[in-house]
């Protein structure tokens, strides 16, 4: 039976992710020669090239990517494992990392990581924020929290968001300037202010009327990538923002800023936790969950 060591299987997946022996040398405080001598090892016992080796470049060969791809699962699973033992003991422990969206970890800031972290001082919880909708699994993260129409169908997700409403808001002096609109297609006489995805992708206004939908490419004097921008450039008169209803909801009560077509305005099933169905979770994402899903027993969630 052939068999490889541990350390050279982690060398592999360094060695794959970083691109060149003097990074994962580094990343695994090793010398490059001796990473490399290791890796011509493997190459030997398995009887095959692994790695594309040339004088400025480093890459996989069909059966490198091959044994990555197993080999990257295997350690995830076996990294698993040992921290489910360790958090056996009084005290669990462990990290979540999680690609978030800026709305979902307000939520839980508030709600639910206080408690949390105070009741498990041994788990690390890292967000990371980002508008795009990555991969959770080839980008490395523990789960993900999106509104629940954005979660891919071989995910297991716990809902703790109420239905997200989107809104057309302006400020009072923009309308006495401008005008206010009527119905959606007067948007594109107005000066919008667009979101911009990190993706580079502008999002496009989805306005809903019973059965009836309009999507609008809106035009205006600013793009933004952030919600809170888009809500204080929407204050200071630039133009019409379509904002999330949490996040202007004090402004609306306050008359800072006036909802301009509310019965174009749709909803979208509410904020979630998420993570792969395939895929056993670590002992500290699933008491994570369980928290989450105790708050969320309290809050009144459509079904």
């Amino acid at each position: 039976m052939l068999r490889a060591g541990l350390s050279e299987l982690n060398a592999f997946v360094a060695v794959a992710d970083s691109g060149s022996f003097s990074a994962a040398a580094r990343a695994l405080d090793v010398s490059p020669s001796a990473l490399s001598h290791s890796m011509k090892g493997l190459e030997a016992r398995l009887g095959v090239r692994l790695l594309n080796r040339t004088t400025r470049s480093l890459s996989l060969t069909e059966a490198g990517e091959n044994l990555l791809v197993r080999v990257r699962t295997a350690l995830t699973d076996l990294d698993e494992a040992l921290e489910e033992t360790s958090s056996l003991r009084s005290r669990p422990s462990g990290s979540i990392r999680i690609s978030a969206a800026e709305s979902g970890t307000k939520l839980l800031l508030q709600h639910v990581l206080p408690a949390f972290l105070a009741k498990y001082p041994d788990i690390h919880v890292e967000f990371v924020i980002d508008s795009r909708m990555v991969d959770i699994v080839n980008d490395g993260f523990d789960a993900g929290i999106r509104v629940l129409d954005d979660v891919p169908r071989d995910m297991i997700a716990v809902r703790f968001g109420p239905d997200v409403r989107f809104a057309a808001v302006a400020s009072p002096e923009y309308i006495r300037e401008h005008s206010k609109p009527e119905k959606p297609a007067d948007l594109l006489k107005h000066r919008c202010i667009r979101f911009r995805f990190e993706s580079g992708k502008i999002y496009r206004w989805d306005l809903r009327k019973g059965g009836r939908e309009t999507s609008i490419d809106v035009q205006g004097p600013m793009t933004l990538g952030n919600i809170n921008m888009m809500v204080e450039a929407a204050l200071q008169g630039i133009g019409i923002a379509w904002i999330p209803e949490y996040a202007i909801s004090e402004h609306l009560a306050s008359g800072k800023l006036i909802d301009l077509l509310p019965k174009w305005s749709p909803s979208l099933s509410g904020l979630c936790l998420y993570y792969p169905a395939n895929r056993h979770p670590p002992v500290a994402l699933r008491l994570f969950k369980e928290a989450i899903r105790e708050w969320a027993s309290t809050q009144k969630l459509p079904r």
